[in-house]
């Protein structure tokens, strides 16, 4: 029973082939496309906005040099709202709930931070591993310690969105198994723990809303450090 409630996480093939890259490239074809007239429908006008309002709060603490990622993070947060929503769906895969594909957005993006950071400003970016006015005994200790949490800050942000998508879809699947089994038994235990399920699934969908803006966000706190 417990090795199946880990079988939604596998990565689903078709006669050996991994579908993984169908269900990566399925949010990009929902989107609707603007269209050639003036006006535009309810659904369009309605995206557009959220983008915009999203990446003027996003961008508000970048200086100009910053604004160059308001594409790419923008894109980021669609694309990770979308695949997160999308996996909550009945027989669905996410493939956000896959560690590698998380550090794989997490770890070249950190890296570019990083990078313009040492090209553009290198006496800044080496001293944030040493805090102003640091005793001289502890230099060594700090140093060390800052360039750690400097290398952690990717994995941190693949293991977050990680662990939260993944336990919600266990709790989910552990809650929903649970009716079934309490339906014939007890009924009304069975629709109280429905009742659970729903407000669990409301809570779910806020939660893949949150841990994709918290990873967009924090790439671009790693970002105004950098330029």
């Amino acid at each position: 029973m417990m090795t199946s409630f880990f079988d939604q996480f596998a990565s689903p093939s078709l006669m050996g082939i991994p579908l993984i890259f169908i269900a990566i490239a399925l949010p990009w074809i929902m989107f609707p496309t603007p269209p050639t007239r003036w006006l535009n429908n309810r659904l369009i006008t309605l995206q557009t906005w959220f983008i915009s309002r999203f990446t003027n709060q996003l961008l508000l603490p970048l200086n100009v040099a910053g604004h160059k990622w308001a594409l790419l993070l923008a894109s980021l947060m669609m694309f990770l709202i979308t695949t997160n929503m999308l996996g909550l769906l009945p027989y669905t895969f996410t493939p956000t709930t896959q560690l590698s594909l998380n550090m794989g957005l997490a770890v070249p993006l950190w890296l570019a931070t990083v990078f313009i950071g040492m090209r553009n400003q290198p006496t800044v970016a080496l001293g944030h591993l040493l805090p102003e006015g640091t005793p001289i005994p502890l230099i060594p200790v700090l140093i060390i310690i800052e360039t750690i949490s400097l290398f952690i800050r990717p994995l941190a942000l693949g293991v977050r969105l990680t662990a939260n998508l993944t336990a919600g879809h266990l709790l989910i699947q552990l809650i929903a198994t649970a009716v079934f089994v309490l339906l014939p038994m007890m009924p009304m235990v069975a629709i109280l723990t429905a009742t659970v399920l729903f407000l669990l699934t409301l809570l779910e969908i806020a939660v893949a809303m949150i841990q994709a803006y918290v990873f967009v966000l924090l790439l671009s706190l790693y970002l105004q450090e950098n330029v």
